[in-house]
């Protein structure tokens, strides 16, 4: 898989907050588990113990080791989970990379959401690799968007971080990013621009989406903070390019793909975002395997 070891694992995006985690998986297991796991209840005694092993299937990047910790040592205590790789390392096709062991039902019941919230988040950790592998050597940082699962967009954005990449903002309420309802509705650029700068005292950075250059023009003029080149072709986003002269950082936003983004990257945009990272993940495939 192209990109999948390089460039190194940025370890600064360890560890999530076991807080929130635990309220996250709490959630997962309330909705899973319910009033019991009774085929393991009923077809188990509560004496055998076991051991499982965590297996890729396929090569991929590694992410969501401390969520699937967390979900057997919630289901019991008495299970003990340890791992050969840590979050943002790349694993081969039948390579075992973990194991769990204690009260054989614990882990039965606790396997579907391990292995949900690690295949999901290895999912978004690799399809993250790839893009930034392919616009290496070009001055392009690949951004997430806010397209994730609800209530798990903590984790979704982590997991970005795991393969790679940086996170663009995380909710309505730390950032502004003045798109087109906006627009339309205020009045103009200008307007909006003018409205917020009027109420902004947080001091939230502030990003005006374009859509030809002659928005793009007039979004230059008001020394913002990024401007958001909403579906512009490549030739338009060369253009933008020439005309902001790096005046201000430029974002090209809309129906990334793998197979486009080195070329967008090479139009010498400052962050590219892509949405199929979380909004259309191909879960990594990963079994966890009884011995």
């Amino acid at each position: 898989m192209p990109g999948q070891t390089s460039p190194t694992p940025d370890r600064s995006f360890l560890p999530l907050d076991q807080a929130e985690v635990e309220r996250i998986v709490r959630l997962a297991l309330a909705e899973d588990i319910g009033p019991g796991d009774y085929t393991s209840l009923w077809t188990l005694p509560p004496s055998l113990h076991a051991r499982a092993v965590f297996l890729a299937k396929q090569p991929g990047v590694i992410a969501g080791l401390q969520v699937a910790e967390t979900v057997f040592h919630l289901v019991d205590p008495e299970c003990r989970v340890a791992f050969d790789v840590s979050d943002g390392d790349a694993v081969e096709k039948g390579q075992v990379f973990g194991q769990v062991s204690g009260p054989a039902r614990a882990l039965l019941s606790g396997e579907r959401t391990a292995l949900n919230f690690l295949q999901r988040l290895s999912g978004i950790a690799t399809a993250t690799r790839r893009y930034v592998a392919a616009v290496a050597g070009t001055r392009a940082v690949i951004l997430d968007t806010r397209k994730t699962v609800p209530g798990l967009r903590l984790l979704d954005k982590w997991a970005v971080r795991a393969g790679g990449g940086q996170n663009h903002r995380t909710g309505l309420y730390d950032m502004i990013l003045i798109k087109d309802n906006h627009i339309a509705a205020a009045g103009g650029i200008t307007a909006a621009v003018q409205a917020v700068r009027e109420r902004n005292n947080l001091g939230l950075a502030i990003e005006v989406e374009v859509r030809n250059l002659d928005e793009l023009r007039e979004a230059l003029a008001l020394s913002l903070d990024r401007i958001l080149l909403d579906n512009m072709d490549l030739e338009q986003m060369r253009q933008a390019v020439a005309i902001a002269a790096g005046r201000t950082p430029l974002e090209a936003s809309g129906g990334v793909r793998l197979d486009t983004v080195a070329a967008i990257a090479a139009t010498g945009v400052d962050f590219i975002s892509v949405g199929a990272l979380t909004h259309s993940v191909q879960a990594l495939d990963i079994s966890l395997d009884v011995e």
